[in-house]
């Protein structure tokens, strides 16, 4: 398969969704140029101009780093379409109208390079409708590309050929979408909504309905409807709300037109009735409250207390509501056989709404299986990636006891109980579930249907995997305590091994440390390479259970000497004589982020938060993180006229002092957590591939640790006076509290070197022992104490 190679992109449209492709394929170092209509007054290209300068405000953010925007230029169709020929990918992202579409690709096909693949961002418009409108010659470059809202951090991205797309152009758009915009891909038919929407929007109907048939409030369901059965926090009228209720009106209208009552023809699904808008959500729109964004929906605030709609008053009241007992214990019930069970059986509203939801999607799938999917695995897959479901519809019931929940089912539908009357498939009655060791289950294909075998896939070691699929490889485990396991896979490199923290969050306590100590004198004696690597969070930092016990006992000696082996675990990652990668994704904070900047190389997956956040507890950086700082100033001061320390040291005091956390690993580099050599992986299943391939390179290469520093310049007295007039102006602002202001000097007394002459040279163990001090006597002030015991009992820092 050749590669295919994008060098450029052009997204046509700059709203919501295309600025937001736009971004992302930035943040993956892929030049953009966004397209929207001329002004019809000032800067031709103010529109583009306009939505790209808005992304700035946006939370979370749609850029992975603030100077990721100079990679988007903003453009129009009047003057600029001649530019369309600079580009390899085409995206257009503009408004879910048919008609508005095939104009614009009249207007653009002329001007468009010969090997284009142009692809267009559709919900659910038809691909082979829109396909027509492109000259025969570039049909077989043309597909459909859903991308899930915002594109940046939802992994699903839909794919839909054509019968004119050629096969290779989109196994090369697949590959690339995986590893350079780090997406999950699923391949759909199609079909109306394709495959995540077709599911998730009948999901969403089946809450409103069965809301509504036995009385239950908005915020009621929510309850119900969020982490107790695996979906996310915002349920699902908050998420409505976030997505905007006007949108969710549309996405129903566009439903009903193609598959409901009006949509007629083969294509009219037998749910069709309730394919329709509520009267009370017609009525939100109506009147202008869309949701979030005019802070008006289905929930409102009014000052701080959160208001709900309440359609028995048809007023809004305060928002509170609770999950019957006796369902919270059904809920909480590890069998999910016996979960089921009993809530098909219990007589409460609540257990009997949570029932019926989640059978008339496992009905609702089961039918259209054939129709809308290849195969159940993509379904399953599609509801993870794009609706933030821990499981798929068919995983949930296959856990369940596949045939005692398909005659469950099938009971209901002959009652008059399933929101249609149509049989269950035959198929569903002849096996014990859909998803096995040798693939999952094609109803079209009457086969069990393996994962694409395409290239990419193979630098995926730990890819999502389906209930009942085949286990992943977990290695040859080496050595193992109760903190960390070192092990290897032989597939990969027996000579690289890989040392993964299995405590309780990944938070290092003693035996982490002792763990990391023995596994890194292991792979010196008999390996070429090591990599440290779990599934995130990669490391929250110490462990606080341990320093909170110490502190009470009144043990600062053994505190101390906790604290110098956590330094020594460090360097020993740093000095290790074997290359030592990080493999960084998800949270790498405190602790975490200093063993990763101890090491040798780190590789991050994009979607990485890193931080020291020690001020938060009231306590300063002590594994290391300090002395690395100040070693990065050192060594820019070397290269700077003067040699002047202190504007290096300056930045990092103020990423200290506020707890700074890197939104993204290009951040988290920026910031000094990373350097710029590292590598940043966008598909976070490609870490750990990269890693093991990184220390064999670096091992190949005769890579040798860094010699300790004897003579590191600080900034010392003069540096932390600095450092004090800034943070007097912030006491005196009443932004920080007497605390704070403590704890922020000791930064600075870490980052500087100490209370010595300023340009003193000092060793690296002096600042390990300046910054160890530092910690330690701030563990004895009562009020880092109170701020340690707060973030056990609540998980959020006090402000003291």
């Amino acid at each position: 398969m050749n590669r295919l190679i994008i060098r450029k992109v052009a997204v046509l449209g700059a709203g919501v969704m295309g600025a937001q492709i736009a971004a992302h394929c930035a943040n993956a170092d892929v030049p953009v140029i966004l397209f929207d209509l001329p002004a019809k007054e000032g800067e031709a290209s103010a529109i583009a101009a306009k939505a790209l300068a808005a992304m700035n405000k946006l939370d979370p953010a749609p850029f992975a780093a603030k100077d990721r925007v100079q990679y988007v230029e903003a453009a129009n169709y009047g003057s600029d379409l001649g530019r369309l020929a600079e580009c390899d990918l085409v995206i257009e992202a503009i408004a879910e109208k048919m008609e508005w579409k095939l104009d614009l690709y009249a207007k653009v096909a002329p001007h468009l390079k010969p090997d284009v693949v142009f692809a267009t961002n559709t919900s659910g418009l038809s691909i082979t409708a829109l396909s027509a409108g492109m000259p025969v010659e570039r049909r077989a470059r043309f597909c459909g590309i859903h991308f899930f809202n915002p594109p940046r951090y939802m992994p699903l991205v839909e794919l839909i050929p054509t019968a004119d797309t050629d096969a290779g152009v989109l196994d090369g758009l697949e590959a690339w979408l995986v590893t350079r915009l780090g997406k999950s891909i699923v391949r759909a038919r199609d079909t109306p909504s394709f495959v995540a929407n077709r599911v998730g929007v009948f999901s969403i109907l089946a809450v409103l309905y069965h809301t509504q048939r036995l009385g239950l409030a908005f915020d009621e369901v929510d309850l119900l409807t969020g982490p107790r059965i695996g979906r996310p926090k915002s349920a699902t009228f908050r998420t409505a709300d976030v997505v905007g209720l006007d949108t969710l009106v549309h996405v129903l209208g566009a439903m009903h037109a193609t598959l409901g009552e009006g949509g007629g023809g083969d294509q009219r699904d037998p749910w069709a009735a309730h394919f329709t808008t509520p009267a009370w959500l017609q009525a939100l729109v109506a009147k202008g409250a869309l949701g979030q964004k005019t802070k008006c929906g289905i929930y409102r605030k009014q000052g701080r207390q959160i208001q709900v709609l309440d359609l028995h008053l048809q007023d809004y009241r305060d928002s509170g509501g609770e999950v019957f007992p006796d369902v919270e214990d059904i809920l909480k019930l590890k069998s999910p056989a016996e979960k089921f069970a009993q809530l098909a059986a219990h007589p409460h509203p609540q257990a009997q709404f949570l029932w019926s939801i989640f059978r008339d999607v496992f009905h609702y799938c089961a039918v259209h299986l054939g129709d809308i999917a290849d195969n159940a695995r993509d379904i399953d897959l599609a509801m993870r990636w794009g609706f933030g479901w821990a499981q798929g519809p068919f995983e949930t019931w296959q856990a369940a006891g596949w045939k005692e929940v398909a005659a469950m089912i099938r009971e209901d539908i002959d009652h008059g109980r399933a929101m249609a009357a149509v049989p269950l498939p035959a198929w569903v009655f002849e096996r014990e579930g859909v998803h096995a060791p040798a693939g999952s289950y094609s109803a079209a294909e009457d086969a069990l249907k393996r994962r694409a075998a395409l290239p990419v896939y193979q630098r995926q070691l730990y890819p999502d995997r389906v209930l009942g699929e085949a286990p992943d490889d977990r290695g040859e485990t080496l050595w193992e305590n109760a903190g960390v396991r070192l092990w290897r896979r032989a597939d990969q490199d027996a000579r690289i091994g890989i040392v993964s923290i299995i405590s309780k969050m990944h938070a290092i306590g003693d035996e982490v440390m002792d763990g990391m100590l023995e596994a890194i004198a292991r792979a010196e004696a008999e390996l070429d390479g090591l990599v440290i690597w779990q599934p995130p969070p990669f490391a929250v930092g110490a462990n606080l259970q341990q320093v909170s016990e110490a502190c009470r006992a009144g043990q600062f000696d053994l505190l101390e000497r906790m604290v110098a082996r956590f330094q020594h675990t460090a360097m020993a990652i740093k000095h290790a004589q074997v290359p030592v990668v990080a493999a960084v994704q998800g949270m790498a904070l405190g602790g975490g982020c200093e063993f990763a900047m101890h090491a040798a190389h780190r590789v991050f997956a994009l979607e990485s938060y890193v931080g020291l956040v020690e001020a938060g507890v009231g306590l300063i950086p002590a594994g290391g993180g300090s002395k690395e700082f100040a070693l990065q100033a050192h060594a820019l001061a070397q290269r700077a006229a003067g040699g002047d320390v202190f504007p290096y040291i300056q930045t990092a005091f103020q990423t200290i002092a506020m707890a700074t956390v890197a939104k993204s690993a290009l951040e988290a580099v920026q910031l000094g957590f990373g350097r710029a050599g590292d590598d940043v992986v966008f598909n976070a299943h490609e870490i750990l591939h990269a890693a093991i391939r990184r220390a064999r390179a670096m091992a190949e290469s005769a890579w040798r640790p860094p010699l300790i520093n004897p003579q590191v310049s600080v900034a010392g007295r003069n540096g932390i006076a600095t450092c004090e007039m800034l943070l007097l102006n912030m006491a005196e602002g009443g932004f920080i509290s007497a605390h704070d202001y403590r704890v922020a000097k000791a930064a600075a007394t870490a980052l500087c070197g100490g209370e010595v002459d300023t340009n003193s040279r000092v060793s690296e163990q002096w600042i390990l022992d300046v910054e160890r001090a530092q910690f330690v006597e701030l563990l004895k002030t009562e009020k880092t104490q109170q701020r340690i015991a707060h973030m056990l009992e609540t998980g959020k820092p006090l402000r003291n």
